[in-house]
């Protein structure tokens, strides 16, 4: 990740405020489903506790991230952040089967929702304040290209969507229709369940080292092919930790080159590289034409 002093502070920032977000909304649900024992408050309240935890979870991942390379860390940190969201996915997931059995259990056993309008209000509030966080990570992401950061808002994002339910269940509640805010809680749990599945896929990737899309690939094989001098490029190989893309690569060179020549070509094809991909940290192996078959890309 980037040692920019702006670019630190601003995923400081932006985690510090996602704790504060999910600190106030835990309280102002917990206490509006103690007052109404809504399931779908309820499972406002889980998804926000869950909430604080995972954001909790990327303020310390961000800030081990952040931590330059060391001897026991030559590529840096970065992957504290998948590890993070590895345990965001298992917390997620655990609250979506805890979710599900109290709606189960109240289609079984219907109860009235109490002070429905009070959930209401508290879920009009939540909506106010997940918008004005998503902002702020919106600009964020745009100065940094924080996955971190990105995730976190996407998971917020979803907020809106299970929020926005809450408050639909609570309208048709207080209409005469407490029934449904069960049938609403089992929805929201199988929305965060899937939630939690996507995050582990991609904590999953970033950790067993994926390739980057085939697209990008190819794309940086023909920068580095662009760099006048340049014969050919092969095996290419791309992994991501944190917010840095890794790559390596062969750049094919005439033999003739001297070791300066040949070590100037292969900075040249890194920079095109990075130019593009700002997130990209190159390094380039040269090698003589005459030991590998010139490839065309």
């Amino acid at each position: 990740m980037s040692s920019s002093p702006e670019h630190a502070r601003l995923l400081r920032l932006a985690t510090r405020a996602s704790v504060a977000v999910a600190s106030l909304l835990i309280v102002t649900k917990a206490i509006a489903w103690w007052l109404s024992g809504s399931i779908s408050m309820l499972a406002g309240l889980t998804d926000s506790l869950l909430d604080g935890v995972t954001s909790f979870l990327n303020l310390l991942a961000v800030h081990y991230a952040l931590r330059p390379a060391d001897d026991d860390h030559r590529y840096g940190h970065g992957k504290a952040e998948s590890l993070a969201g590895m345990a965001q996915a298992l917390f997620i997931a655990v609250s979506a089967v805890l979710i599900a059995f109290q709606a189960i259990e109240r289609l079984k056993n219907p109860e009235p929702v109490g002070a429905p309008w009070i959930g209401i209000g508290v879920i009009v509030f939540s909506l106010v304040m997940t918008v004005a966080l998503l902002m702020l990570q919106h600009r964020v992401i745009k100065a940094t290209g924080s996955n971190a950061v990105r995730a976190d808002s996407l998971h917020y994002r979803s907020d809106l969507l299970l929020n926005g339910s809450i408050l639909v269940a609570l309208v048709l509640a207080s209409f005469g229709w407490p029934q449904l805010d069960a049938w609403f809680g089992l929805g929201i749990a199988g929305y965060i369940l899937w939630s939690a599945i996507q995050i582990a896929r991609e904590g999953f990737s970033v950790l067993m080292d994926e390739e980057l899309p085939t697209e990008v690939s190819q794309h940086m094989l023909e920068l580095a092919c662009s760099v006048p001098g340049v014969l050919g490029a092969h095996d290419l190989r791309t992994r991501i930790s944190g917010n840095i893309w890794y790559v390596q690569l062969h750049l094919e060179l005439p033999g003739e080159l001297t070791l300066s020549v040949a070590h100037a070509l292969s900075d040249r094809a890194a920079e095109a590289i990075e130019k593009a991909y700002p997130r990209a940290e190159v390094l380039v192996h040269a090698d003589p034409q005459e030991v590998v078959k010139p490839k065309a890309y």
